[in-house]
């Protein structure tokens, strides 16, 4: 499961790519250093809000516009959900869900 700090990272170089910018041009405009563009985009290091912030004007976005990553994020099977839920109780609430499950089913 990705972090929020990586999927803003890739909302950033998605962003940056359609603008058409480097990471090394990106970061002449925000003042930083390309290798911090690279860590932040690699979801390695957050930004500060006035990195951000820089990044989104040179990006000419939004600043929410950098945390619209929902599309980024993989759907998740009804079964994954299931087994990950699953994997979060102890022995008796699993045989519950178990039991709920089997009632359900019919």
């Amino acid at each position: 499961m990705q972090t929020a700090k990586q999927l803003l990272g890739f909302r950033i170089r998605e962003v940056r790519k359609l603008r058409g910018l480097s990471q090394e041009k990106l970061a002449e405009k925000v003042g930083v250093d390309p290798k911090q563009i690279s860590r932040i985009e690699g979801g390695k290091s957050a930004p500060s809000l006035d990195t951000l912030e820089a990044i989104a004007k040179h990006l000419q976005v939004e600043m929410k516009d950098l945390f619209d990553f929902q599309h980024l994020v993989p759907e998740v099977s009804i079964e994954d959900q299931a087994l990950r839920l699953l994997g979060m109780m102890d022995e008796e609430r699993r045989k519950l869900a178990v039991r709920i499950l089997l009632t359900i089913a019919g």
